[in-house]
């Protein structure tokens, strides 16, 4: 079984944030924003947007204490099935978004990159997902890596992809392939894999997300929707991770 962490129940510890050796690279799987709105009677899109405060929230706490890379969910390829008005209302939210980050992160030492298929999006939406790397491009804080239209077999059958054509183009051999070369043909290519992952929602699932990336690494299930998880929150599941045993399959 997964840890489960009761959200609010699990905020105060007996460890400081301070006395733990924090993980380097985090990955949140943001869900619950649609449940989050059903139980206030507001539409889903209500729930998008009060995640993507909390989103703004936790990235700059991560930042702030020290976090190197953030990697979060924001949409799946898998989102596309919804229904066709929350799509395009997260589709609205998105550009939004793009639009206020440019300018929302500019005191941030933080570096934004955006892993997924992003031909999928209108080329307005493409256009912002590129001025808002190439506007942090020169920062040397936290990678952030915000997920669009991401799902991590899709990024896997990309990347063999990548190195069939390289072994046809005999730029490589098949004794060449190994782990490192497939993991320098994923849209993580460069970073560490995911020390820890935090899934909100309570939902016991990995969903498509970062499946080669995150072979080792500790999850924390915490029974909070989205929209209503905090810094505190944050410290509850970091300091969990610090309490694990990491073996990576040794003794």
């Amino acid at each position: 079984m997964l840890p489960f962490l009761k959200g609010k129940n699990n905020e105060k510890q007996n460890i400081a944030l301070q006395d733990v050796q924090l993980p380097e690279h985090v990955g949140i799987i943001m869900d619950g924003n649609g449940r989050w709105a059903k139980k206030r009677g507001l539409p889903r899109s209500a729930g998008h947007r009060a995640g993507a405060k909390t989103f703004r929230t936790i990235t700059k706490y991560c930042s702030n204490i020290g976090i190197k890379y953030l990697t979060v969910y924001a949409f799946s390829t898998e989102n596309w099935k919804r229904p066709q008005d929350e799509v395009n209302a997260l589709m609205g939210l998105f550009k939004s978004y793009l639009e206020e980050a440019i300018s929302d992160f500019k005191d941030e030492d933080i570096v934004v990159r955006f892993i997924g298929d992003r031909t999928a999006f209108s080329p307005e939406l493409q256009e912002l997902i590129n001025e808002n790397e190439r506007c942090s491009a020169d920062r040397t804080g936290m990678v952030l890596n915000i997920a669009m239209n991401y799902g991590s077999r899709d990024e896997i059958v990309r990347a063999v992809k990548n190195i069939a054509q390289q072994v046809e183009d005999k730029k490589i051999t098949v004794d060449d392939i190994n782990d490192n070369l497939i993991s320098n043909n994923l849209y993580t290519a460069g970073q560490p894999d995911p020390d820890l992952i935090i899934r909100p929602s309570g939902e016991y699932r990995i969903s498509n997300f970062l499946l080669w990336q995150s072979a080792y690494t500790e999850y924390v299930i915490m029974d909070v929707l989205w929209p209503d998880f905090t810094t505190d929150m944050m410290d509850s599941a970091i300091i969990e991770y610090a309490k694990r045993n990491r073996r990576f399959g040794g003794v």
